[in-house]
């Protein structure tokens, strides 16, 4: 089982925002170190914390671990002692090679830990208000700015309060998506004024949103954060490193 310390560790993680992977052990046949429950936590940079078995079981933790890690979808992987015909890769397991001298047989399984992908929004109007309160339900997570390029959106609805700097900055960081809450005349007063090249002054979106017909607060922002789900699944190269899938369950 899980330990009080591996347990608040996962916490620490998610609370700061790092991608991790926990590896359960599920099955372990005898002769093994590890038990079945025996939990441990496969980290960005490779390491891993916990015990899931002797050096042998980890290297292959930490190479399907960091896999798992990138494509956000779990994998149940089996460590047996021998390579043989059953060796390789179905839908969802893994079969490799336990090169330990002990032999026994282990299935472990991985299940990736992301952090969702943040739409920073500024303002403090009904706009940002319905904006921060319905993005968690479309797996992203609404924070405040500034943005940073790692993030995947960044709305301003601030309603005129500090619109050009905020934008120039978010598009000047590579944000995938910029988008302005404005009238269409208003918008495109305020997207030619910015000081940035026009190749970045064109990639704002204002009116933000797909044309839905939206006139309530939380019509508009869902019609945004409809925009935003539209680019991030059309597989635009740049987004690449925004993961599908945000998956953690609380021990």
């Amino acid at each position: 089982m899980i330990t009080t310390a591996l347990a608040e560790r996962a916490r620490q993680l998610q609370s700061e925002r790092h991608a991790f992977v926990t590896a359960t052990v599920v099955r372990a046949q005898s002769p093994t170190s590890a038990r079945p429950g025996d939990v441990a936590l496969v980290l960005a940079d490779g390491t891993l914390e916990g015990f899931v078995g002797g050096i042998c079981a980890e290297e292959s933790v930490r190479l399907h671990g960091l896999r798992v890690m990138e494509t956000g979808e779990p994998l149940l992987l089996r460590l047996v002692p021998d390579a043989g015909a059953d060796e390789g890769v179905v839908k969802g397991a893994v079969t490799a090679h336990n090169p330990c001298h002990s032999g026994g047989t282990l299935e472990i399984f991985l299940d990736p830990c992301l952090p969702p992908p943040r739409v920073v929004v500024v303002g403090e109007g009904p706009v940002a208000e319905a904006l921060r309160r319905l993005a968690p339900h479309v797996g992203l997570e609404a924070a405040p700015g500034p943005s940073t390029g790692d993030d995947l959106a960044f709305v301003v609805a601030s309603h005129g309060r500090d619109e050009e700097p905020a934008l120039a900055a978010a598009l000047t960081a590579g944000v995938p998506y910029v988008g302005l809450v404005a009238s269409e005349k208003r918008g495109a007063m305020v997207r030619d004024a910015l000081d940035v090249p026009e190749e970045l002054r064109e990639r704002v979106r204002t009116p933000a949103g797909l044309a839905i017909g939206a006139r309530t607060p939380a019509e508009i922002a869902l019609s945004i954060l409809a925009e935003i789900v539209q680019e991030r699944r059309a597989g635009v190269p740049q987004w690449a490193p925004m993961h599908a899938h945000h998956r953690c369950h609380d021990d």
